[in-house]
């Protein structure tokens, strides 16, 4: 009965073994079938651009007309902007820029927001489409098969009580055409309501209100909101004219404010 004792120790050897060998077995404790979890990838951009050194000054100049007169230590002042106040700057930046001028004043302002996904099954990328998505929902963008330029008299908004123009109760005037100042009405080839923009990032939109407020002039300001990757701009062009019976137009103002939108996309992907 002395061999006993040796073959039980030889059986506890095999068992202490065969333990050892499930415990650095990666997989020996988990469940067949259950999925991996693999964190979605980062969003393109890391960082923000310096907001009032994202214009460029010939721009600026284009933009802000009434600047031009002033003496050079006030054009100064104009062309360096003011930032917007922000907890984080690298998340969210802005400026804006202000002239007066004998006719009109104007102001610019744009922002960039850098999206960030704290959901490691959503990409930065998709939650800033969310974002995005959600600001173009609150534009409420007409439909092709919605207002046309002639349900309503052309640029000349006529205004309700509370000053908003009548037909559009979001004060959203610019499901037509705008009228100059003159009184002529652009190109009826172009469509100048709200709408979204090709080529402009991965999506686009473009907004424009025209309101007035009491017994002043009417302002007009034209929106346009871009995303490419995580990143989302918003670009902003508002003009007031000095008299009340002038109307802003919309085709001067959108189009200077989409140039400036692909100039900032642009300047993103370099």
């Amino acid at each position: 009965m002395a061999y006993v004792p040796g073959v039980a120790l030889l059986v506890a050897l095999v068992a202490g073994c065969s333990a050892g060998s499930d415990a650095d077995d990666p997989d020996a404790d988990s469940k067949p079938g259950s999925p991996t979890v693999t964190a979605a990838p980062p969003g393109k951009y890391r960082t923000l651009p310096e907001s009032c050194r994202a214009v460029p000054r010939p721009t600026l100049k284009d933009l802000l007309p009434g600047a031009a007169e002033l003496p050079e230590e006030q054009q100064e002042k104009v062309y360096e902007g003011t930032a917007t106040v922000t907890y984080d700057t690298d998340r969210k930046v802005g400026c804006r820029w202000k002239s007066d001028a004998p006719d009109a004043s104007r102001n610019l302002s744009i922002d960039f927001e850098r999206v960030v996904s704290y959901d490691p099954a959503v990409s930065d990328d998709d939650r800033a489409r969310e974002v995005y998505t959600t600001k173009e929902d609150a534009a409420a963008l007409p439909t092709s098969a919605g207002v046309t330029p002639s349900e309503t008299p052309s640029g000349s908004a006529s205004e309700t009580a509370g000053g908003t123009p009548s037909g559009s109760p979001s004060g959203i005037s610019s499901a037509t055409p705008s009228a100059d100042p003159s009184g002529s009405t652009t190109d009826s080839d172009t469509d100048l309501r709200p709408r979204l923009l090709d080529e402009l990032g991965d999506a686009a939109f473009l907004d424009d209100e025209l309101t007035r407020a009491g017994s002043t002039a009417q302002h007009r300001t034209v929106s346009v909101v871009f995303r490419t990757s995580n990143v989302i701009v918003t670009v902003q062009y508002t003009e007031q004219p000095a008299r009340v019976t002038e109307v802003p137009d919309s085709g001067e103002l959108q189009e200077k404010a989409q140039a400036l939108a692909r100039k900032l996309a642009e300047s993103l992907n370099t």
